[in-house]
């Protein structure tokens, strides 16, 4: 008979991917060892490979996990069929807000996806893209010109831009925090999207048939 999972084993996974995203986000993927993940875990090696069978699998897990976690806010958000305008600002506030608890996923997501293979790089930007999807249907249902321009998606991304960099410069420890920041981001925004100006040649382009 297989021997059963400890009541503590999913607690002790979620303990070493934190722990590892961190060393990730830190040191790099390539520099960290797994010696180096099982001692930040107080945990002898052997026992780490009892939860993860190698660094790789531990790559994998943070960035899926986050993404997925990112996946599941929308979800929630989109169940509660918002206005649009309040639709955007939820997404927004519950985004700046999740990665006050995920900077070291959220980077690890940004700047080792690099190394993941083919297939799960693949699965993993599908996430990307679908979470992605959502925030440019809400901007193009408060504009319907910037979908009309092809431009939803490239605001999207200037949005992301302002989200997904915050972990550059806001510091756990400082006077500002995720919480405080998550209103003044859709502030800033949205005080400046209305002023955004279509480009005549975006706008008197053949809409295709």
């Amino acid at each position: 008979m297989a021997r059963g999972r400890s009541p503590g084993y999913d607690d002790q996974r979620e303990l070493i991917l934190r722990h590892a995203a961190e060393l990730f986000a830190r040191r790099g993927y390539p520099a960290t060892s797994m010696n180096e993940v099982a001692e930040a875990c107080g945990l002898s090696k052997p026992t780490l490979y009892h939860y993860f069978r190698d660094k790789y699998n531990l790559l994998v897990h943070i960035a899926d996990g986050h993404v997925s976690r990112l996946q599941a806010l929308v979800e929630d958000v989109e169940a509660r069929q918002l206005e649009p305008e309040a639709r955007l600002r939820e997404l927004i506030h519950r985004f700046v807000e999740e990665y006050a608890e995920a900077q070291h996923a959220h980077r690890v997501l940004t700047e080792d996806v690099r190394f993941l293979q083919p297939e799960d790089s693949e699965r993993i930007l599908g996430k990307e893209r679908a979470v992605v999807a959502v925030f440019a249907q809400a901007l193009a249902q408060m504009r319907p010109d910037t979908e009309a321009a092809g431009l939803s998606k490239a605001l999207t991304m200037l949005l992301f831009g302002m989200i997904n960099w915050m972990f550059t410069w806001l510091k756990p420890d400082g006077e500002l925090d995720y919480q405080t920041m998550a209103p003044i981001v859709a502030d800033l925004f949205f005080g400046g999207f209305p002023a955004v100006q279509m480009p005549m040649e975006l706008v008197q382009r053949p809409v295709p048939p």
